[in-house]
């Protein structure tokens, strides 16, 4: 098997091929998401929604099947974003907040997966993904959830971005503290349910947070962290999903794709940021030359 055959030809195959689409946009949407959360700090609120969708998604496979696991996740995700809202706006520490909801969700989710029949397997789908195995029915809700996420950051975009970089003066501007939260705690929330069903929910956090931070190494101009986490995000899971197929048809190991497509996110964060240091040490030898 060819380096092109692993890269392209891997995805003429039906499973493959629908696997990438929705990595594809799930990737470019969340690396998108993710510089505002990176530049907000607020990596541990997204931690606790990703924990907070696993109820949602328990309970909607118990009812619908796995037609019911986007539907489920969605709502429970949204609520536990306004949640989160609202407790951080009654005074409650950030910290406390998401440490009460990421328990009780997480709890909830585990005593309601307990009661099927197929417990460890049901437990296994939700927790690492199963990418490769969506049905063709579930790929455009998929899509959908992450276009509404996209959408909302992308309305509400420069206030984002004002209110990261000075909270005063966008509440001086008029801009309100609480909209701007639920839109933001929400897109996170809403890219997490569409990624619970691919990568699972004990990796999604990845997907969120990788992007933005190799972003931040590639670039210093505002407005191209936004591209250059998507372009690292999209790369990566098509590396990701390449890798898995290369793993497990041509080498013979058995490689889960959701795990494989995270280790080549992190794995290229290692490589941006090796890059981001050899060049900091490079302009520094410079400066030392001319003085």
């Amino acid at each position: 098997m060819t380096l092109i055959d692993i890269l392209f030809g891997a995805f003429a195959l039906p499973f493959m091929a629908r696997a990438l689409l929705v990595m594809l946009v799930l990737a470019v949407v969340a690396g998108t998401v993710g510089v505002l959360v990176n530049l907000r700090g607020l990596e541990f609120i997204s931690d606790g929604l990703t924990h907070a969708v696993f109820p949602g998604l328990a309970i909607g496979l118990a009812l619908g099947g796995t037609a019911g696991l986007v539907p489920g996740a969605a709502i429970a995700a949204l609520a536990a974003a306004v949640v989160l809202t609202w407790l951080d706006r009654a005074g409650v520490t950030t910290d406390a907040a998401v440490a009460i909801v990421l328990t009780a969700m997480f709890s909830a989710g585990v005593i309601v997966v307990s009661k099927s029949d197929d417990y460890a397997g049901e437990l296994e789908a939700l927790l690492f993904g199963r990418v490769l195995t969506i049905p063709p029915d579930e790929v455009v809700p998929v899509i959908v959830v992450c276009l509404v996420a996209a959408v909302g950051v992308a309305v509400s975009l420069k206030q984002q971005l004002f209110r990261a970089f000075d909270r005063s003066g966008s509440r001086a501007a008029g801009d309100s503290a609480l909209v701007l939260d639920l839109v933001l705690n929400a897109a996170v929330a809403l890219v997490v349910v569409a990624a619970a069903s691919t990568v699972g929910t004990l990796l999604v956090l990845a997907l969120l947070i990788v992007p933005g931070a190799a972003a931040r190494l590639l670039t210093e101009r505002l407005w191209w962290l936004f591209p250059a986490a998507a372009v690292f995000a999209g790369l990566a899971a098509w590396l990701g999903l390449a890798a898995g197929f290369a793993g497990s048809f041509a080498g013979g190991v058995d490689l889960p794709a959701g795990s494989t497509i995270v280790a080549v996110f992190v794995a290229g964060y290692g490589v941006v940021l090796l890059a981001h240091w050899i060049a900091g040490r490079r302009r520094s030898l410079r400066a030392g030359a001319v003085r």
